[in-house]
């Protein structure tokens, strides 16, 4: 009887053994090194069971031992991670666990499209059309079916939308980079408008935005944009005409290739400021913050034109006399 209690004993202490070593080689290859020589990304479909990418990631050489994770949901099932649809980037080095974590995380890889100030909303458009991994939902959309699809039936586009950089995911549609830059756009504007000077010859935020768009496409200088809003104020407040070339190229559209000529200034165009009286009636670019602001906030003074002078900058003159000097020094000139 002692002899077979003693048989039984070592019999449950060899299998507690064994049970103790197969379960920390199970560890170890939970934990072991994922096969990889440099970073790769990988995908999580949508629908995609956790046996189902573990058995994928032991196809395409990531993981060794795939039983060893298949296991997790018999044995540990609260280990088991609850994977979110989405590239991830997956690093030599990591183990099993951690790539399994990572695709349960919300790290997914994510892409950029950079909208400088002053494009218009058709180069904006462009560059979301050539944007890599967005998806192209607008591609056969009009641009007034997109303000539909926006909120925003029948308001025009132009100058709506905030350039700036966005960031998404893979699968993301570009109606939702529009949503956030129009947005964007609407919370700027009420921000900027609530903080304006009394005395603008303009009266509502859209003119505000009209006129931070003329600003944007005048100059890139940033010293310079209050002084440009302030020969625009006062030019509406006298009842001169704008004159600002950027708003004849606006109204050519595809026509223009690269120069202004007399014939296009004389043109009548409901754009062109050396025709029409005021502000245009939209927008002729997406203008950023410094644009919007200066708009609102003119720099006092008495100058009534400008010239650009060849190097980003421009000349301003108070008198029409003055400025016909500068224009043949900076234009005529060249």
């Amino acid at each position: 009887m002692r002899t077979a209690l003693k048989v039984l004993l070592t019999l449950v202490v060899i299998a507690a053994i064994g049970g103790y070593g197969a379960y920390h080689y199970w560890q170890t290859r939970l934990q072991a090194p994922i096969t990889l020589d440099e970073p790769m990304l990988y995908e999580v479909p949508p629908g995609a069971g956790f046996n189902r990418v573990v058995d994928d990631l032991e196809a395409q050489g990531v993981l060794a031992d795939a039983w060893a994770f298949k296991l997790l949901t018999r044995v540990e099932p609260d280990r088991v991670p609850s994977l979110k649809v989405g590239e991830y980037s997956l690093e030599p080095g990591m183990s099993g666990m951690q790539v399994l974590d990572k695709l349960a995380s919300a790290e997914v890889v994510t892409y950029s499209v950079t909208i400088p100030e002053g494009w218009t909303f058709q180069q904006m458009r462009a560059a979301l059309a050539e944007a890599e991994k967005l998806a192209h939902a607008s591609a056969n959309m009009s641009d007034d079916e997109i303000m539909t699809a926006l909120g925003h039936e029948g308001e025009h586009p132009e100058g709506r939308f905030f350039p700036d950089t966005y960031t998404y995911h893979k699968g993301v549609e570009d109606l939702e980079i529009l949503r956030q830059a129009n947005q964007s756009m609407e919370a700027l504007l009420e921000e900027v408008w609530a903080d304006r000077a009394e005395d603008l010859p303009i009266d509502t935020p859209y003119e505000a935005l009209i006129m931070a768009s003329l600003i944007e496409r005048e100059t890139g200088a940033p010293e310079e944009r209050r002084q440009i809003a302030g020969v625009f104020k006062r030019r509406l407040e006298r009842g001169m005409r704008l004159q600002t070339d950027p708003t004849v190229i606006y109204g050519m559209g595809d026509r223009f290739e690269g120069n202004i000529t007399r014939a296009d200034l004389r043109e009548a165009t409901p754009y062109n400021t050396y025709v029409i009286d005021g502000l245009p009636p939209t927008p002729i670019a997406l203008p950023g913050r410094a644009a919007l602001e200066a708009a609102v906030d003119p720099e006092e003074g008495d100058t009534l034109y400008f010239v650009a002078k060849g190097d980003g900058t421009h000349h301003f003159s108070r008198t029409l006399r003055e400025h016909n000097n500068a224009v043949n020094r900076y234009i005529r000139r060249r």
